[in-house]
């Protein structure tokens, strides 16, 4: 009977759809945990694919390029060296599971397949996948493996089902993407499975960004009483060794790393940056550039990009207009500084003139309004996709969640772009992010490529926001402040509240309704935006998918 094993964590970051180059990723984290003396290494959910497949499994050549690939893995572990569980769409005759192999001594050793597929949120696997029976366990090496597939974590049926055939270690490979409540939560199912069992429990994720989604990593063992015995830093690949030791209460994981826990304003700065990093590299871009207004989003987006990329790989454009203040220019100038930047300015001001003219005669009759507003921001937005287009670099977008929910954001000005970093970041969280990155004094030690210190001026932060399209404007001219604001978008959002219970805790009721409107009626911008990392609970995406035409208020 053996009373010790040494389990590899493969945190790998895959690409989807590249199969060959995820089994080569696969490899090299064999390769580096064979060096130190592993036994098995386990990988996340389909990891060979990458997760989300969303429809791409529905192809034929994807799904036997994925099985021919797991065949050739399979033979490089008939070197005596560590067995490996991938994750893998799996066909079998019409029908596509959401599996794991076992692979050793050259072969696939076992198969299993997902039972509980999720289908919420940004979740459809119903659409693509069959679920699959409950298993048994995999005697492997005299130990019996109980293998769960993510979402078979959150129910009790699977673990309980293993349990009686005898399961002795749970491992359970994840996609399970971040949100900043999503940690809390995965130790809490596993616990859960713990508790009922008594039995221990590995947790595996992916690493990485794949459109919305940010996988965080976070790789977790729990102990037959439900004790953390090893936890994996968050946001970083790597292959991490844990040492497993059989004592009388069964198996626990006696050495392995122990990341410390993250605050809320550093796990978020860092999927988003993530986020941000893979979308640009992933889809072949190495450099990004968006517009440096001098206000808080746009400073905070560069900052990010920064981070992600490098300042090299950063390029600002300030687009002043007649409206533009002398202190905006000057903070925008000192933000990239402080970041290391180019930042060139462009003054939209004889394009506003030429427009104006091109109007005029349609226009007569009619008192200045929302529309020349509007067409600065398209000017502007005409000037960052030229940019683009001429030297190559993916526009970013800036607009944050609070101003995206009750449409003060202008379709093709100021949301044009490939990615918005902010997408799901309210405002007042925005204004915690700067202060918490100019407090930074190690960024590298977080993968950050930024300057340490004070990278966003303190006038930034501290100056009322206003987006300066006419005249001494500020955004609390037509808004409630942003903590009223995020607060009641939190209640009609993330927790999808009646505006009754929302006045219920004390908010003014027509002030709440008139934001429910809003809410309402921007879908149909929002239905155009770029898309940018998922961070809360409900964000604008796969989470809430709302219609554009709605006559509903509640």
């Amino acid at each position: 009977m053996k009373e010790n094993l040494t389990i590899a964590i493969g945190q790998i970051n895959p690409v989807l759809g590249a199969i060959s180059d995820n089994a080569k990723r696969i490899a090299r984290a064999r390769k580096d945990a064979a060096a130190q003396g592993a036994d098995l290494i386990v990988f996340p959910e389909l990891c060979l694919s990458a997760y989300p497949t969303q429809d791409l499994v529905r192809l034929e050549a994807f799904l036997t390029t994925c099985r021919e690939q797991a065949q050739r893995l399979a033979l490089e572990t008939n070197d005596g060296g560590p067995a490996m569980i991938i994750g893998i769409p799996w066909v079998d005759g019409s029908r596509i599971y959401n599996a794991v192999l076992l692979l050793d001594g050259g072969e696939i050793m076992a198969l299993r397949k997902k039972v509980e597929l999720p289908n919420y949120g940004v979740f459809d696997e119903k659409r693509n996948f069959t679920p699959g029976p409950l298993g048994d366990v995999v005697l492997w090496r005299g130990v019996k493996l109980g293998l769960m597939i993510c979402e078979d974590m959150w129910f009790e049926k699977t673990a309980a089902h293993l349990h009686d055939q005898g399961a002795e270690i749970f491992i359970v490979p994840h996609g399970s993407p971040f949100r900043h409540t999503a940690e809390r939560e995965r130790f809490a199912q596993g616990k859960g499975r713990v508790a009922e069992t008594r039995k221990p429990l590995l947790f595996v994720n992916q690493i990485g960004g794949q459109d919305e989604l940010v996988f965080d990593g976070g790789a977790f063992a729990l102990s037959p009483s439900g004790e953390i015995e090893m936890r994996a830093p968050r946001f970083e690949e790597g292959v991490f060794i844990t040492k497993w030791q059989r004592q009388n209460d069964g198996w626990h994981c006696v050495a392995g790393p122990m990341a410390e826990a993250l605050n809320q304003e550093e796990k978020v700065y860092r999927a988003c940056v993530l986020g941000l990093r893979d979308y640009v590299r992933k889809n072949g871009f190495s450099s990004v550039v968006l517009g440096l207004s001098g206000g808080v989003d746009s400073a905070l987006v560069a900052s990010m990009a920064v981070d992600a990329l490098g300042a090299d790989n950063v390029h600002c454009v300030m687009l002043p207009s007649p409206h533009t203040s002398d202190e905006s220019k000057k903070d925008a100038s000192d933000c990239a500084e402080k970041l290391g930047v180019d930042c060139r300015v462009i003054d939209i001001t004889p394009s506003m003139l030429t427009m104006e003219q091109a109007l005029g005669e349609a226009f007569t009759g009619h008192e200045q309004d929302l529309t020349e507003e509007n067409l600065q921001s398209r000017l502007r937005g005409v000037v960052l996709m030229a940019l683009s287009n001429k030297f190559g670099h993916l526009l970013l977008s800036t607009g944050n969640k609070s101003e995206l929910a009750v449409g003060y954001a202008t379709l093709y000005g100021d949301m044009n772009g490939a990615f918005n970093p902010l997408k799901d970041i309210y405002k007042t969280l925005a204004y915690d992010l700067c202060r918490w990155r100019n407090q930074l004094s190690d960024p590298a030690a977080m993968r950050l490529k930024g300057p340490a210190g004070l990278v966003i001026p303190d006038n930034i932060i501290t100056k009322a926001p206003t987006a300066e399209l006419r005249p001494d404007q500020l955004d609390a001219d037509s808004l409630p402040p942003y903590e009223v604001l995020d607060a009641i978008l939190h209640g009609l959002v993330e927790e999808e509240a009646s505006v009754g219970d929302i006045v219920a805790r004390g908010f003014d009721r027509a002030l709440v309704e008139r934001i429910q409107h809003l809410l309402f009626v921007a879908e149909y911008k929002r239905y155009q935006a770029p898309p940018g990392p998922k961070i809360t609970t409900r964000n604008f995406g796969r989470d809430r998918r709302f219609p554009m035409t709605n006559h509903w208020r509640g």
